[in-house]
């Protein structure tokens, strides 16, 4: 596919879940948009001519992903587990590591591109993962920064249907 001048190639991770498919809606409804590449560990279900579907079982290494997260604008990282439904290390492994992973991995193959990490209610903040049991704090949107993204937003907002169309979690970044 050839690139339009101005249009945005933006990857959605966890588009099957409530806050990602809110904002692959959002993608796909966005003429400024050119392509949306979904990464996710099952179907979306979905066809669409700006779709690209993109199937990984692994989070923890996203090696295999450079390729599809080539020449990419944004990416909207929305994976993750809800708090108090999964062990204290899981949640940090699913919403910090994976997304930390991710992130590496898009920065090396589309170094100006923009990341986002959205999640919804029940769900925590990049820069609020906390461990209660443990007392740590993990500071990935920090991690992300320092990678050098030229923007690297965090939200939770009370659930994603709260994004007006200027505030779309696309608008955001892309």
């Amino acid at each position: 596919m050839t690139r339009s001048e101005g249009r945005k190639r933006v990857v959605i991770v966890g588009a099957t879940g409530m806050v990602g498919g809110h904002a692959l809606r959002y993608a796909l409804d966005d003429a400024a948009v050119e392509r949306v590449t979904t990464i996710g560990r099952r179907p979306i279900g979905l066809s669409h001519p700006k779709l690209n579907e993109v199937l990984h079982d692994d989070f923890a290494d996203c090696s295999a992903l450079a390729g599809s997260l080539s020449q990419q604008d944004a990416a909207v990282f929305c994976l993750g587990a809800y708090t108090g439904a999964v062990s204290d290390a899981e949640l940090r492994r699913v919403t910090v590591d994976y997304t930390i992973e991710f992130a590496r991995v898009l920065r090396g193959s589309s170094p100006a591109a923009a990341f986002s990490f959205l999640s919804g209610n029940g769900g925590i903040r990049l820069d609020e993962a906390v461990s209660p049991s443990h007392g740590t704090r993990a500071r990935p949107r920090r991690r992300c920064l320092r990678q050098g993204f030229r923007a690297c937003t965090s939200s939770a907002p009370g659930t994603s249907t709260q994004y007006s169309r200027a505030e779309s979690p696309i608008s955001a970044i892309a």
